[in-house]
Order: structure tokens, then C-alpha cells, then sequence
């Protein structure tokens, strides 16, 4: 009798959970025992932590190059709703006028991901964002808009763009913003300064890069003339700007919130606890906590790294491995081995941050204490992680995506 496991997501956890999975059958000759399907919304693995780049032509990966070689079934829709008692998931077809449709699971592997969370303030959802290579398109048409002279002729603030919240994701896009804007304003034949001003609640603007980092990161922003307004909060957001908390108003005709993420609410059916993020939390197998049949990877789950006890943080960095951990562990658990479970660790954390025309800058370490490389040595190896490290084969040959999935820790980036 053939027994399946299903994948929910296509991110970075979902499609490696996917290839891990059918590596594992693979290696216990069970090619024909076990259905693997991954259920995504749409045909196309996106590279997401790429969103905030001005090209987002690489960034999407067709699914089907990477799982049809090696038989992992495909299913286009959204799960939208998570039955664990029965094993069965509610999925509604990406063709929205076909009915719902039941899949039935043995093995469920939750890799749903996160979305941005948005903050409570009136216009937040009207605001562009980075998140979704939808949202990307959508800021890169309100460009095109502005350069058109579509939208924004004599308005205040129409060369000016407010990035709201100086995460990860906010510098980098405050960082490229400036040369986008000034490229739209020069096909306007406008003429005039552009202005990118980045907004957050820290005392400092890229404080959580940690105090090796800063310097660069200054220095950086200062070189692409990006703004930061540090302590502050935002009470409203329209089509002309923004209001901060103390009353200050912003002109400003482009308006971007990255201001962090929430796990995907599916998280939340399975009817165990969830952290302050509403990720679930999982065993060293990434076992879902209070759910035997259940395993979890990627934003959506929150594993212990290391021995001292670090959580996994919301990355690629983390989804990568989880995801190929979390496949390889569900087919051993389905197929009675428990002598082949592997202990999911990566007790290295990194960070490398895209700075821009300047550079970038790569930290180690947890509270990235220590400075690896910054500037244009830093830039290099962030151009390999983005343009090859995290990409799948992409040669639809079923060995090389086979052997790309093992449940192996890779090495820092650029022998860092």
C-alpha cells in the first residue's frame, strides 16, 4: 500500500523538505511505497530574499524543472485549512472556480512560510513591500508609474521614498532605492534631488547588525544618501506620505514597509503552542512538538541551532537546511527506520548584508560580533549566495538535485 507524504510550501524549506524526501526514498528503495506532493500556490520557486533587488527576472525558479526529475508531484493551490486529527488537508485549487479538494497525508511536512507583518496603523496595507515578487512587481510598476509621469507630476514628495522599519530587508532595499528613484526621476526629464529616508523604533538606525557592523553600515547609508530616523514610529501612512508618532509629516509618493514577519496562520491549526512569531516548535528531528505525524521547517518552525540553546531565525540560512532535514527525518519516521533520524544542529550563524553600490558587509557569530569582510570582498560573497548558493540545480538533471538535497550543514560562505 502506498503511503504519502505531503509538503506544504514552495519556499526554500518546502522545495528542499520536497527533494530531501525523495533522496531519502530513493536510498531506502521505496520509490514506489511513498508519494511524495508538494502543494504551492503557483508554478514558480521565488527567490525571495532577492525581492528587494531592482532585476526580478532570476528570481523565480519553476517548480516542476526541479521536482518532476526526481517524482515529486506537484499540486497548484492554497491549503487553507489543516485537519491533524484526520490527516488530511483542505486545499483550494489555484483555479479559484474549482471546488476545494481533500488530501489525505501520512506524513505532513508544514513549510508555509511567513508574510509581513504590516504595522497597526491606518494605510499599512496600502503601502508597497518587498515580501512577494508581487509586491516587488508592484513597487517596480509604481516606479515605472512615477517615471511615466503617470502618477506624482507636481506633487510633493514624488521623488522622495520612505522605507518603514531598518531590519535586514529595510536597509537593503533603503540602500537601492536612491539609484532607482534617481533612474525614474531621469526618465521623467525631471531634475531636482531624490530622497530615501528609512525609518525605525531602534535607537539606531541598522543597530541590529551588531557594533562590528555599524561603521559599514553608516558608512554605507551616508554613501547612498539614505536618511535614518532613529527612535521613531509611524501613526499614519497615505498615498502622500506619512505621519510620524510625534507629528512630523513626510512627503512622500513611495512608501515601503519592512517591518518583519509572522509565520503563515496554518501554524496555528495544527492545536499545539506557538512562539510570539507563531511558529511551532519542533524536536531535534523537527518533529512537531505534540504532533507525531507532523514535521516542520523553515519560518514557520522554531528549532533549536546549537547546544547554547539559540533559536533558528527567519532565513534561508536556516530554511535551506530545515527543509532538507525535516524531508530526509519524515520518510525515515514513515518508513519505520528511527536508526536513520538525523538531529537537525547548525550551530554557525552568519550574516551577510547587501549594502548597496558601496558594498556589503559579513558578520559571524549570534550577536554578529565579529567582522568577516566589508565592502566590496563582502559584496562578492554576497553575489554568490544570491546569484548560486541558494538556487537549486537549475539542469533538471535528477542526480545533480538529488545529490544538492542531502541533509548535510554547508559551509560559511566564501570560507568565511
Amino acid at each position: 500500500m502506498t503511503q504519502g507524504i505531503v509538503v506544504v510550501g514552495g519556499g526554500f524549506a518546502g522545495l528542499w523538505g520536497a527533494a530531501a524526501a525523495a533522496r531519502a526514498r530513493d536510498e531506502l528503495g521505496l520509490a514506489d511505497a511513498i508519494a511524495i506532493t508538494l502543494v504551492a500556490p503557483g508554478p514558480f520557486h521565488v527567490v525571495r530574499v532577492r525581492c528587494y533587488e531592482a532585476d526580478l527576472a532570476p528570481l523565480r525558479v519553476p517548480l516542476d524543472d526541479v521536482l518532476a526529475p526526481i517524482g515529486v508531484r506537484r499540486v497548484d493551490g492554497w491549503v487553507e485549512a489543516i485537519d491533524a486529527a484526520e490527516r488530511r488537508l483542505a486545499v483550494q485549487p489555484a483555479q479559484r472556480s474549482d471546488p476545494p479538494v481533500t488530501l489525505p497525508y501520512d506524513r505532513l511536512i508544514l513549510a508555509a512560510g511567513s508574510a509581513l507583518r504590516r504595522p497597526e496603523v491606518p494605510g499599512a496595507d496600502a503601502a508597497f513591500d518587498v515580501d512577494t515578487i508581487e509586491g516587488a512587481q508592484g513597487l517596480a510598476q509604481h516606479l515605472d508609474a512615477l517615471a511615466a509621469g503617470a502618477i506624482g507630476r507636481g506633487q510633493a514628495g514624488r521623488w522622495t521614498a520612505v522605507v518603514v522599519g531598518a531590519g535586514l530587508v529595510g536597509i537593503e532595499l533603503a540602500c537601492e532605492l536612491p539609484v532607482r528613484l534617481a533612474a525614474a526621476r531621469d526618465r521623467a526629464g525631471d531634475a531636482g534631488p531624490v530622497e530615501t529616508i528609512l525609518i525605525d523604533r531602534g535607537p539606531e538606525v541598522g543597530a541590529t547588525m551588531g557594533g562590528a557592523a555599524m561603521p559599514a553600515v553608516r558608512e554605507a547609508l551616508a554613501a547612498a544618501g539614505v536618511v535614518g530616523i532613529a527612535g521613531a514610529g509611524v501613526n499614519l501612512i497615505d498615498s502622500a506620505g506619512v505621519t510620524l508618532e510625534d507629528g512630523t509629516r513626510i512627503p512622500a509618493l513611495t512608501v515601503v514597509c519592512a517591518t518583519g514577519m509572522r509565520a503563515s496562520p496554518l501554524a496555528g491549526q495544527l492545536g499545539v503552542p506557538c512562539d510570539a512569531l507563531g511558529r511551532v516548535l519542533v524536536d531535534a528531528h523537527l518533529r512537531v512538538v505534540g504532533r507525531a505525524e507532523v514535521f516542520a521547517a523553515g519560518d514557520v518552525a522554531a528549532a533549536t541551532a546549537d547546544a547554547a540553546g539559540h533559536r533558528t531565525v527567519m532565513s534561508c540560512q536556516h530554511a535551506r537546511p530545515m527543509g532538507r532535514f525535516a524531508g530526509h527525518n519524515a520518510v525515515c519516521d514513515l518508513a519505520g527506520r528511527p536508526d536513520r533520524l538525523l538531529d537537525f544542529s547548525v550551530p554557525d550563524y552568519v550574516t551577510v548584508l547587501d549594502l548597496g553600490a558601496w558594498g556589503a558587509v559579513y558578520t559571524a557569530g549570534w550577536d554578529r560580533g565579529r567582522l568577516v569582510a566589508a565592502g566590496a570582498e563582502a559584496k562578492a560573497t554576497k553575489r554568490t549566495i544570491n546569484g548560486a548558493r541558494i538556487y537549486p540545480p537549475l539542469t533538471r538533471d535528477r542526480a545533480a538535485i538529488l545529490a544538492a538535497a542531502a541533509p548535510v550543514i554547508q559551509a560559511r560562505p566564501g570560507g568565511g
